[in-house]
């Protein structure tokens, strides 16, 4: 796998590129940009776009269900001597589906009051306390926690918990490895920044690790600290260490230099737009005097050395 740029001024038509010609083209997009073809589209798998919102806006989808260890996580709460006792199984230990959860607020921990002309009001279910499950379920503990205990804990503080279990340590581990181990397992995704969410996605794919998909940002870094950027590219190159490819529009130099790969639009915006520039390295874009790209790569010295 590669990492590869698309840059260009603002307005000269990357992301127009990328989405509507590139990803439409090889999603078969029934509103796709003209292209006569797209060589070596039999070599990708899966096109993925990674977006900057949250994949889920129900507070009842978190880290633990979007990684697909939570349904480890009931099933072994489902084996223990007193859910057999009680009779529960799985779906006990879900807040999704009728069993154990709470019926009076189905789960949600929350009861919503509607003010009529005022904005509605969350306030705490009084029958579970917000904590979504019937007080049966509760009594049902690993390690000494319940379900709701277990859902407070930190990613990392799960991984300790489970040390045991290599399944449910390889659901979380790849959260740990792009920087998540501070989310809470319950946390829900609708809370979760912008480069919080692009690298949850990113470790869904260390998690699925289907070799051949190609994972697709436009302009990821846009709001994010140096430090988040550092932290992004890393999460990228482990994505493609693991055989996938990523794409980014970009205009953040730290990650222009990082490409493996850079295709230049421009070369101004608008209908002065639209067309190659250069492609190549990162230092074959530096040497082009036609790129405003390869101008700011210049101005940081970039000639010899640069890359991961």
């Amino acid at each position: 796998g590669q990492l590869v740029a698309v840059t260009g001024v603002s307005g000269a038509g990357k992301s127009t590129l990328v989405r509507s010609v590139l990803v439409g083209g090889l999603r078969r997009d029934a509103e796709r940009g003209a292209c006569e073809r797209i060589e070596g589209a039999a070599e990708i798998g899966e096109v993925v776009l990674v977006e900057p919102t949250p994949p889920a806006r129900s507070p009842r989808s978190n880290a633990a269900t979007v990684s697909k260890a939570f349904d480890l996580i009931r099933a072994r709460f489902a084996a223990t001597r007193e859910a057999r006792a009680l009779g529960a199984g799985p779906g006990w230990f879900s807040f999704n589906v009728a069993g154990g959860r709470c019926e009076a607020c189905e789960g949600a921990g929350e009861v919503v009051v509607d003010l009529q002309f005022l904005e509605d009001v969350r306030m705490p279910c009084d029958v579970c306390d917000g904590r979504r499950y019937r007080a049966e379920v509760l009594q049902v503990r690993i390690g000494g926690r319940s379900i709701v205990d277990v859902l407070a804990l930190s990613v990392d503080e799960a991984l300790e918990h489970f040390d045991a279990d290599a399944q449910i340590a390889k659901r979380l581990r790849p959260l740990e490895r792009v920087g998540l181990g501070y989310l809470g397992l319950g946390q829900p995704l609708s809370t979760l920044s912008g480069g919080e969410t692009q690298r949850l996605r990113l470790a869904q794919a260390l998690v699925e690790r289907k070799a051949g998909d190609l994972y697709v940002l436009d302009e990821p870094t846009t709001g994010l600290h140096p430090s988040d950027v550092r932290m992004l590219l890393a999460c990228m190159d482990q994505v493609i260490a693991a055989g996938s490819h990523v794409l980014v529009v970009e205009h953040n130099l730290d990650v222009i230099r990082s490409a493996d790969f850079v295709i230049d639009i421009g070369p101004g915006a608008g209908p002065d737009g639209g067309r190659l520039v250069v492609a190549g390295s990162p230092e074959e874009v530096a040497r082009c005097e036609q790129s405003s790209t390869g101008a700011a790569l210049r101005a940081q010295g970039l000639g010899a050395a640069a890359g991961r």
